[in-house]
Formats: C-alpha cells, sequence, structure tokens
C-alpha cells in the first residue's frame, strides 16, 4: 500500500522522477501480470487442471484393446462420435464415456461394420439404389397416382400436335411419341383434377417442329400462347404456378422451347430428353430425364460375353468436339473402332461384336446411342459431362455401365482394359436386367420405359394438396 502511495505522489512529480521507479517496479509487476494471463489462458482454453486431479480413458480408446467382457448393450453409435472428435479435443470432453462403455461399443461394433461393409458392396452390384424402396413405392405409384390430361377433341386446330399420333412412333424421338401413347391408354388418368396428383400439358414439340404453321421458330410463340390459355380457361395451373404440371420432349429443340414461358422453364416439371446442366432451361432434380430410345420390336438378341471380340464400338457424326477428340484417338487402334460417319457394315453387328459401345455427347448430350447399347447386351460407356442420366433416381449406373469424363478421353483404352473379366461379367449380366426399362410398348409393360418416367414423376409430385377456386 505504502509503495502504491508512494507511486502515485511521484507521478505528479514528473517524468524524470517517474524513471527510477519504474525500473525498480517494472520486473516485478511483468512478473505477476505474466503468471496471471498465463494461468488463466490455461485455465480457459484447456483442462490443464483435470489430469492433476483424476486420470481419464482418453488414452484407453486411443491406444488400448477394449474390454471384451462389459455392457454387451450398448450402442456402438457413442464410441463413433467419440472417435470422430478431433485430436485437440478436451480430455474432459472424451472422458464422458468410461473405460467400460467404450470398450463395449467397440466389441459391439465389429459384427455390425462387416455386415455393413458387405451389405455396402452388394448395394454397389445391385442395379438399384435401394431395392426395396423402389418395389415398394412403385406399387404404391401403380395404386394411387393420378393425372389430369388438358382436354382437347379431334376438331381442335392443332389436334396433330395435342393428341397422340394414330400410328406406330418411329424415328430418333420416338419417346416422346411413345409416353403420350401410353399414358392415354393407361390407368393413372383420371377425368376429376381434384382427384389429380399432376397435370399433363400433351403438347408435342416433335410434332410442333413439323407443322407448317409452327415450325422451330414458332414454337416458343405456341407454348407461350398454349400456356395463357390454360391460365384464363382452367383454374389448374393459378393454384400452385405450375409446379403439379409436366410436358414431355426429346427433340433438340425443346431445349429452347420455354424461353417465351419462363413460368414453365422454373415451375414445372420437364421431362426431356436434352437433361444437361449447361442448359438454363433444365433444372436438375425438379426436372427429369427422358430416354431416347429408338423403336425395336420383338426380343432383343443376347450373345454372350464372351463372344465380343471388340474392345469398344462407336459411330457417328462429328458435330462436337467430344467426338471429334474420340475419333482422333482412337480411329487407328486396334482393340477401340472409332468410325466418323455412316457405317458400311450393319450397325447392330458392331454392337453385337463389342465389350463396350462409346455413347459420346453430339449436339446434345442425348443420343440414342445407350438405349441402342443396352438392347444389344453392350456395356455403354458414358463420355459426356454434367448431365443426367435417364432414371438415376432409381438406378444404380455404377453397375452396368462405366461413366469417364470427357477429359479422360485419352485414358480410355487404360480404363476399360483395368476392369477384371470379373467385373465386366457383372457388367454385362446387369445390362440384360435392366434393358427391360428401356424399351417402350404399344400397351404399356410393367417396368418399362413408360412406368419407369411415371415413376420419375410419382417422385416429383407435391405432397400438398392445393383447392380448387
Amino acid at each position: 500500500m505504502d509503495r502504491l502511495s508512494s507511486y502515485s505522489q511521484r507521478r505528479l512529480l514528473g517524468p524524470g522522477s517517474q524513471k527510477g521507479l519504474c525500473l525498480k517496479l517494472k520486473p516485478i509487476w511483468l512478473a505477476l501480470l505474466s503468471s496471471y494471463f498465463v494461468l488463466f489462458y490455461l485455465y480457459s482454453t484447456t483442462n490443464f487442471f483435470i489430469p492433476l486431479l483424476r486420470s481419464t480413458p482418453s488414452d484407453l480408446f486411443l491406444e488400448s484393446p477394449p474390454s471384451d467382457e462389459i455392457l454387451p448393450n450398448h450402442s456402438p453409435t457413442t464410441v463413433r462420435s467419440i472417435q470422430n472428435l478431433p485430436t485437440n479435443a478436451s480430455q474432459s470432453l472424451k472422458s464422458v464415456a468410461s473405460q467400460e462403455a467404450v470398450g463395449a461399443a467397440l466389441k459391439s461394433q465389429r459384427p455390425s461394420s462387416i455386415g455393413t461393409e458387405r451389405d455396402e458392396s452388394e448395394k454397389k452390384k445391385d442395379v438399384y439404389h435401394e431395392r426395396d424402396i423402389f418395389m415398394e413405392e412403385y406399387k404404391e405409384m401403380k395404386r394411387r397416382l393420378k393425372v389430369y390430361v388438358y382436354p382437347h377433341g379431334k376438331d381442335d386446330p392443332f389436334a396433330n400436335v395435342l393428341l397422340p399420333a394414330d400410328e406406330e412412333p418411329g424415328g430418333n424421338y420416338a419417346s416422346e411419341s411413345y409416353f403420350k401413347k401410353a399414358l392415354m391408354k393407361s390407368q393413372f388418368l383420371t377425368d376429376d383434377p381434384t382427384n389429380a396428383d399432376l397435370f399433363f400439358m400433351p403438347f408435342s414439340i416433335a410434332s410442333l417442329r413439323h407443322d407448317r404453321r409452327v415450325g422451330v421458330g414458332g414454337i416458343q410463340g405456341f407454348v407461350r400462347d398454349y400456356i395463357r390459355e390454360i391460365t384464363h380457361k382452367y383454374p389448374y395451373w393459378n393454384r400452385s404456378g405450375g409446379a403439379d404440371h409436366f410436358y414431355v420432349a426429346c427433340h433438340s429443340v425443346g431445349r429452347s422451347a420455354m424461353e417465351k414461358a419462363p413460368q414453365v422453364k422454373f415451375n414445372a416439371i420437364q421431362v426431356v430428353c436434352s437433361s444437361s446442366y449447361f442448359l438454363t432451361g433444365y433444372v436438375a432434380h425438379k426436372d427429369a430425364c427422358l430416354p431416347q430410345i429408338w423403336p425395336r420390336q420383338g426380343n432383343p438378341p443376347n450373345l454372350a460375353s464372351s463372344d465380343r471380340k471388340k474392345l469398344a464400338f462407336f459411330a457417328g457424326g462429328m458435330n462436337s468436339r467430344e467426338r471429334k477428340q474420340l475419333v482422333k484417338t482412337w480411329g487407328n487402334d486396334s482393340e477401340i473402332f472409332a468410325h466418323a460417319g455412316r457405317l458400311r457394315t450393319p450397325y447392330a453387328d458392331e454392337l453385337l461384336g463389342s465389350k463396350f459401345c462409346l455413347h459420346a455427347k453430339g449436339y446434345e448430350v442425348n443420343t440414342a446411342r445407350i438405349g441402342d447399347s443396352l438392347y444389344y447386351g453392350c456395356v455403354p460407356v458414358v463420355v459426356a459431362d454434367y448431365y443426367d442420366l435417364p432414371f438415376a433416381d432409381v438406378l444404380n449406373w455404377n453397375s452396368f455401365s462405366v461413366v469417364v469424363n470427357a477429359i479422360d478421353i485419352p485414358l480410355l483404352k487404360k480404363v476399360l482394359k483395368g476392369i477384371s473379366p470379373e467385373e465386366y461379367q457383372k457388367l454385362h449380366s446387369n445390362v440384360l436386367k435392366v434393358r427391360k426399362h428401356f424399351k417402350w410398348h404399344s400397351s404399356p409393360v410393367d417396368f418399362d420405359a413408360f412406368y419407369m418416367v411415371m415413376y420419375e414423376l410419382w417422385l416429383r409430385r407435391s405432397s400438398i394438396k392445393f383447392p380448387l377456386l
């Protein structure tokens, strides 16, 4: 106290008289203050004193083997949580679990982790992400899903665009027409919009393209006017902003068909073949990929995998950078057959004689080559970046195809030859299992392309029911 009083008095005498006192007191005060702050820091940021008071089992579950005799029913969740702590976590936090609990938890985890690894390994080989869930939901979809189709008569000026075609669909973009024909014959239709889960806008992009009154340049205006008409004539669009509406399009001109109808592009479900993330009109997860499938009649051929002599095959127009690089890199290879333009030999023979069939994007990411590959039992190799594959919500594409980035075209042979005979046999076997999902029928058949598209719509339906105003 005297010292502090003396210090206060001397402060009044001026700087010159402070100097000696500061030199005298500075080391003492600095030592005391430093000690105080060091102790306070240690106390507040670590549990420095805890090990001095009691031991903890932290070392036990980092280094020591667990006990095998205690608490057999303890949940493995506890030990996983403890093991996942960062190494600098406080000792007191880790000491929440006792030595006995940790040992028992590790014991209970051993058999379950082995079983989990086995289950995960089997899942990777299965053609479905979750087979049981898919089968259960598929049955529920068939029982409950209802679709209301905007009505149009044969006397409508655009009946050719809005009604199903009378003839059997054909050509590269037949998926669009097949879907409409199948839907109009299915059990999913309802005449009561109050019971509908979804509303189908039945205009055909491919038909509009060929209609002389519309053509490619008039599609955007036609869609805009169609949306105006149904929003004024019916209350269904307005109650949800179109979120429970959908349309189907496979032709590449569909990529820009909604430019004058942004409410369709951003709200409605677009079931389209052009499912590229680079397209502003396609919204992943909201929209769905429609498989582009060339129509074929009869049962597909079943050439065994061992009879396929070529390693890989591609033929097509040079209308993309990826295809040009593919032919440039592998055009003269003895094991990978990459051909520019049309073949002189039958296309089907090449698909049947190849182990892998290359799908490289052209003008669009979608082509019929994936459907071709599956039909002829050839394992598809998908060479295209950032787009949704058909039925990707359901099918495990890694179990029956090879997916590579376009940048890896020079590594194709290394990738394909790195697949063991056993792995290839499994891929080929799964191709034969999934190809039923990539086939259209005049009358829908269970698990075919039509039902798979309907299942994708079922997954995207809203759980909210909007009242009709």
